[in-house]
C-alpha cells in the first residue's frame, strides 16, 4: 500500500490528511509527520499503517488532554479519570457507537504529561490550597477533605498546608465579612460555619471579635 497524498486540513492547519491508495487513512499533527518521516509515494504494509493510525490516534488524546490540564492544574487522579473515560465507547452526534481508545494509548499520554511536567501533584496542590485561600475562603478541614478526594496523597496535603501563610483564624474573618449579610442570625451563621469545616471554639472566637 502507497502514500498517495497528504493535505494540510482545512480546520486544524496543524495537522495533516494521510491518503493511502487514493483514500483517506489518518491524520497527524505537524510533529510526528516530521517525525515518522511519511512522503509521498513511500510503501507501508497493513501492519505498518495500523502502527500509524495508532501514533495518530496517540497524537489526538494528546492534544486533548493537554488541552484539559492548561484549563487549570489537575491531580493525577483528574487526569487519570479524564484519561479512562477516552478508552469508553462513546455516542457521535449522529447517535452511532464509537469505540473508545487503547488503554496503552492513555497511558502513554499520561506519562509523556507528566514527564512535561504538566501533571504535578505538588504543583498541583499549591495551586489547590492558594487559589481557594484566595477566593472563597476554606478552613484547612475542607481543604484536606478536597484534596483527599482528589487523590493526593496526605504527607503532600499536610506539607503544603504547612508552608502556607493562611490560617483558618483569617479564612473565618474573610467568609464572615462576605456572608453576614446573608447570615445575620450568629446562630445561623455558626452553623454555616460549621459546614465549612471550622472548629466551634475558632468560630466563637471569630464572630465575638466582629461583634
Amino acid at each position: 500500500m502507497k502514500i498517495t497524498a497528504i493535505t494540510a486540513q482545512q480546520k486544524d492547519k496543524n495537522r495533516v490528511n494521510v491518503m493511502v491508495d487514493g483514500k483517506y487513512r489518518f491524520s497527524l499533527d505537524i510533529f510526528q509527520y516530521a517525525d515518522l518521516g511519511i512522503k509521498i509515494g513511500k510503501e507501508y504494509s497493513d501492519e505498518e499503517l495500523h502502527v500509524l493510525e495508532a501514533e495518530s490516534q496517540f497524537g489526538k488524546v494528546y492534544a486533548r488532554a493537554l488541552e484539559y490540564c492548561l484549563m487549570r492544574p489537575h491531580s493525577s487522579r483528574e487526569v487519570r479519570d479524564y484519561l479512562y473515560r477516552k478508552t469508553r465507547e462513546s455516542r457521535t452526534k449522529t447517535g452511532e457507537m464509537k469505540k473508545g481508545v487503547a488503554s496503552e494509548i492513555t497511558s502513554r499520554v499520561f506519562d509523556r504529561l507528566v514527564k512535561k511536567g504538566y501533571v504535578d501533584d505538588e504543583k498541583f496542590t499549591r495551586y489547590w490550597v492558594e487559589n481557594r485561600s484566595l477566593t472563597k475562603g476554606a478552613s484547612r478541614r475542607k481543604l484536606q477533605a478536597e484534596l483527599r478526594a482528589k487523590g493526593i496523597e496526605s504527607t503532600i496535603i499536610e506539607r503544603h498546608l504547612a508552608d502556607s501563610t493562611r490560617s483558618d483564624e483569617s479564612e473565618l474573618a474573610k467568609i464572615i465579612a462576605k456572608k453576614r449579610k446573608r447570615y445575620p442570625d450568629n446562630q445561623k451563621l455558626m452553623q454555616y460555619l460549621a459546614r465549612q469545616g471550622f472548629s466551634y471554639d475558632d468560630i466563637k472566637q471569630a464572630l465575638t471579635a466582629d461583634d
